[in-house]
Order: C-alpha cells, then structure tokens, then sequence
C-alpha cells in the first residue's frame, strides 16, 4: 500500500493528467483543424475558459457538494447549480465582448466581408454550458466517491476494531472456562493419587505458559497448539479409570500452518466432560489430520450426565458458544464446523475443517 505523501502525489497528478487531456480535446483539438489564422484574443478566452471550469470543478467537488449537497440539502444544490450556470455562461459572454472577440472571429473567417453586429449565435453558448454542466458532473461523482470511500475505510476500521475488541473479551473468558476445569481435575486427584497430581501441576505450568504468551497473539504455529493439545489429553489421561478407551490420531503438521490459538480446546473439553463415566464403559475419538493447508478436525464421545453436584453441571457451555463465534470472526467463509447427537449410539460428534491458507 501507497503511503499517504505517495498517495497525495499521484492523486495530483492524476488530476493534472485528466485536465491536461479534457483541455486539449475540448478547447484545442477542434480549433486548430480550422484553416483560419487564429487570433491571440481567441486563445486568451480558451484559456480564461479552461481556467474558470478548473475553479469550478473544484469549488464544487470540495465546498458545495460536501457542505450543501451530502448534507441532504439537494434543492438548495440544484438552485446553486442553475444560478452558477447562468453566472458562467454571462461571464464568457462579458468576457469575449472585452475581447471584443465576436468581431475578430467574423474577420478572421470572412475576410473579405465587412463586419456587421447581428444576433449572438445561440450554440457557442449551449456549448460552453454542456462544458460547465459537464465540469459539475464529473466533480460531483469524485467528491460522492471520495465520500463513499471515506465512509467505506472507517466502517472498515470500526468493524475491525470492534472485532478485535469482541475477540479479546471471547478469549478473556475462555481462559478462566479452561483453568477452572483443568484445576478441578487436579483437585480430585489430590484425593486420590499426591504424585500424579504433581504431574499434572507440571503439565498445567506448561500449558499456562503456552496460554499468557500465544494466546495474546492472533496466531500461533499449529505445531505449538497441537503440543498444547497433547499436553491437555495426557493431563487428563491421568485421572481416567480403565474402562476409558481413548483413540487419539494426531498427524505432525507443516511448519509454516499457523492457527488462533487454542480455538479447539473447548471441544476436548467437552469430550472429557460429557463423555466419561467411573462405572460403564466408553470411548472417546480424537482425529487431527492436516491436508495440505486444511485442517480437519473431529471427536466423538459417549453422552454421559454430568453429576448435579458438580461445578461442571452449572456451566452453560461457554466454551463451546465463544469457540463458535470465534470462528465466525476469525475464519469466515473458511470454515465448517458441524457437530450433534447420534441417538443409537448414545455419542456426541463435532466435525471441523478450517482452510488455513
């Protein structure tokens, strides 16, 4: 992208460019195919004309459409309008009789007639209007363009800032969701085994490390999520019973895939929440596959409830709502994510794909 200095020059030159070529169609073309000896009087009224429809299209383009007609005032437009067409019209009228242009006109194309003065030709003046009218057309539209662009990149801005905004107060809330499972599950090993519960402190400090530095980026390496996500499957391995199947396929991804970072948390979660029992058993599935730059990602767990005493059972799903709406922010039109109920299975899927690219 330009920068603004360099943006500011091109504009201008473009603009002179674009009179450059108006003049010389309009004002010199067509004079000079005459074969007549023009006189001097007659460049000095093009120019004065070139001039005065460049004053115009300026003041219009700047003043009188930004302040009058943008402001939903579009009589009072049109009336100024009109008006400066009469001004401009009777301006070059006055102007070519201080020339005293009309009869050196007649010569130059009769020289051999006497000069008689005798009704003004009514299409010179037609003329000169189209080209006033044309002037205030053209610096209508650029200064409705420049209006609508300027609208467009702060609608732009807004939306972008309130999209990091949005996003910053989802992963704020998703971090507390994930520290206060984790730790519940640390708590009720400490009833059960002192030493796997210090295990599992060690894991937890490595996570926690992950979370307060890459979670304040907008992406990370999906290598360092997937190491994030292993870390988080054995910590929980550590307080599962035997009639726990896990099935875990987690491919080694591309160096150079990067993620948000720990958007697929909240479906781990919620396999290890709903989908263990200490009495019958059950299994849960967890597939990473990474094709090309797409990743593909899904679970599958057995439906448990979850005990009425327990914090878990007064949560509402949280996670699962932010992880949604994160991906509608972060990844729109580049994701599918799909997930329900299979009823004869008793079990719970979640499919999720993401182009990365």
């Amino acid at each position: 992208m330009l920068p603004f200095s360099s943006k500011k020059r091109v504009s201008i030159l473009v603009h002179i460019l674009g009179w450059s070529m108006l003049s010389t169609v309009l004002l010199l073309l067509s004079p000079l195919g005459w074969r007549i000896d023009i006189p001097d009087q007659y460049w000095i009224k093009q120019t004065f004309l070139a001039l005065l429809l460049v004053v115009i299209f300026y003041i219009n383009m700047l003043v009188v459409v930004p302040k009058i007609l943008l402001k939903g005032k579009p009589i009072l437009y049109i009336t100024i309008i009109i008006i400066a067409a009469v001004c401009f019209v009777g301006l070059l009228i006055y102007f070519e009789e201080l020339l005293g242009l009309p009869e050196l006109m007649f010569k130059a194309f009769n020289p051999d007639k006497p000069y008689k003065p005798g009704p003004r030709r009514i299409s010179g003046d037609v003329f000169n209007s189209l080209l006033f009218f044309l002037s205030i057309g053209i610096s209508t539209s650029v200064a409705s363009v420049q209006k609508w662009q300027k609208d467009e990149a702060l609608r732009r801005e807004m939306d972008k800032q309130r999209i990091n905004t949005e996003l910053s107060y989802l992963k704020a809330q998703i971090n507390p969701h994930f520290f206060f499972n984790t730790l519940n599950n640390i708590y009720s090993l400490t009833n059960l085994d002192v030493k796997k519960a210090q295990e599992a402190l060690l894991k937890l400090s490595r996570m926690m490390r992950y979370v307060l530095y890459e979670n304040q980026k907008d992406e990370t390496l999906l290598k360092k999520e997937v190491n994030f996500i292993q870390d988080y499957i054995e910590l929980m391995k550590m307080r599962l019973t035997g009639n726990v199947k896990l099935n875990i396929s987690i491919d080694e991804p591309k160096e150079d895939l990067v993620l948000a970072p720990m958007l697929l948390l909240p479906f781990l979660e919620n396999s290890f929440k709903h989908g263990i029992s200490s009495q019958k058993e059950c299994e849960i599935k967890i597939k990473l596959e990474v094709m090309g730059q797409t990743l593909f990602f899904e679970t599958r767990n057995n439906i448990f409830p979850v005990h009425s005493d327990s914090p878990e059972a007064k949560e509402n799903g949280i996670g699962m709502v932010n992880t949604q709406r994160r991906l509608a922010l972060l990844y729109p039109e580049k994701h599918r994510l799909k997930f329900g109920k299979d009823e004869a299975n008793n079990e719970y899927w979640v499919n999720l794909t993401i182009n990365l690219a």
